[in-house]
């Protein structure tokens, strides 16, 4: 396992997010201890010493799990991190004394603002809620030793967060498709501008990117016929400086020990390695997606007024997660039902999307 250095902490480059771990069959949202323990000791004796969780994770099993099974640990062996989300609960300082009773800790490593995105700004910053002065407090009586967010949200809301108040890390979600899919690049590029510390979440999208289509996969195994498809993600991840953890929602230990392999040697990808991920990327997004370049040469076309690059977006982040949240904005924009199917847009686009089809099967695609 490699070891990054985050002030006083030696942080391994490859943590466990600990809210994918196996459930009681029958019972969603309550983690099988004898499976869940199983991998959180393999994860320990593999290297792997920073675990994050939070308060919404699987109903709140995953901060009491974990807080059960890290007590078999020396406090000082692991770091622990916790989150806060204004949409789930409101009472900082009430949920706040949950978790560390549920965790089995007097202290978080690491205490983040959970999610903070043009939707949750206001209420997060709100001085009459007291957010922040209340964890600067845990922070200055030594039960946070730093204090990050997490966002999905835009470039511009991730640089506003940090114009409010600069925070000692920050977690995004990077991977090789969401780079340019919904823009990745741009919010990374925020944080090392700033110099701030960043943590990678959705490293292979939630699983995706370890079972791309048969065309994709066949062209990294036959690039690299002793590695994982999964490892190319996280190799991908390895050139960027800002990195400080990749963090893996690991829920079996055949996962869990194809990663560690990776991380043993964590080989950067060569750059006709570079030009083979990207083409099994394009391989991958023929099916799961459209190729869109949010070029806009289409919005000024449309007689609806769409956002045509959002929409495609939210259509993109829809296919390959399974929802649209990820896609800051899309909840907000006028929809794809809306769409007549006029063609002007179409009749400009450089990629040659037939766009109507797409709006078409992205609206039929919400209604259900």
């Amino acid at each position: 396992m490699q070891y990054k250095r985050f002030n006083d902490m030696n942080i391994s480059a490859l943590g466990l997010g600990v809210m994918r771990l196996p459930e009681v069959e029958g019972k969603p949202g309550v983690i099988d201890r004898m499976k869940g323990r199983a991998i959180i000791d393999r994860a320990i004796s593999g290297g792997i010493n920073y675990f994050d969780t939070a308060h919404i994770y699987q109903s709140g099993d995953s901060e009491r799990f974990i807080g059960e099974t890290l007590s078999d640990y020396p406090r000082d062996s692991y770091y622990l991190a916790t989150k806060f989300k204004v949409t789930n609960a409101k009472d900082i300082k009430d949920m706040f004394a949950q978790q560390l009773k549920r965790c089995n800790t007097d202290y978080f490593d690491v205490y983040l603002l959970h999610n903070i995105t043009a939707g949750t700004f206001d209420e997060y910053t709100d001085p009459a809620n007291g957010y922040l002065d209340f964890l600067l407090e845990q922070q200055k009586e030594g039960r946070i030793r730093y204090l990050g967010f997490s966002s999905h949200g835009t470039p511009e809301i991730i640089q506003k967060t940090l114009d409010w108040h600069r925070f000692d890390m920050a977690q995004i979600q990077v991977n090789y498709l969401d780079w340019d899919l919904i823009g990745a690049s741009a919010q990374y590029k925020v944080l090392e501008d700033n110099d701030i510390p960043t943590w990678i979440m959705e490293p292979v999208k939630g699983g995706k990117l370890a079972n791309l289509n048969k065309e994709a996969s066949d062209m990294l195994k036959a690039a690299a016929p002793n590695q994982s498809v999964a490892s190319w993600a996280f190799r991908y991840l390895f050139d960027l400086p800002a990195v400080q953890t990749i963090l893996s929602g690991m829920s079996t230990i055949e996962q869990l020990e194809d990663n560690l392999s990776t991380f043993a040697d964590p080989a950067r990808l060569t750059e006709e390695e570079k030009q083979i991920l990207a083409e099994a990327a394009r391989a991958f997004m023929k099916e799961a997606g459209v190729l869109c370049s949010s070029c806009r040469y289409c919005v000024p076309a449309c007689p609806m007024e769409l956002d045509i690059p959002l929409l495609i977006k939210g259509y993109n982040v829809l296919n390959t997660s399974g929802s649209t949240w990820r896609a800051e904005g899309f909840d907000k924009a006028r929809g794809a039902d809306n769409c007549i199917g006029c063609g002007a847009c179409a009749a400009l686009c450089p990629q040659n999307i037939n766009i109507p089809d797409v709006m078409q099967k992205l609206a039929a695609a919400l209604a259900k």
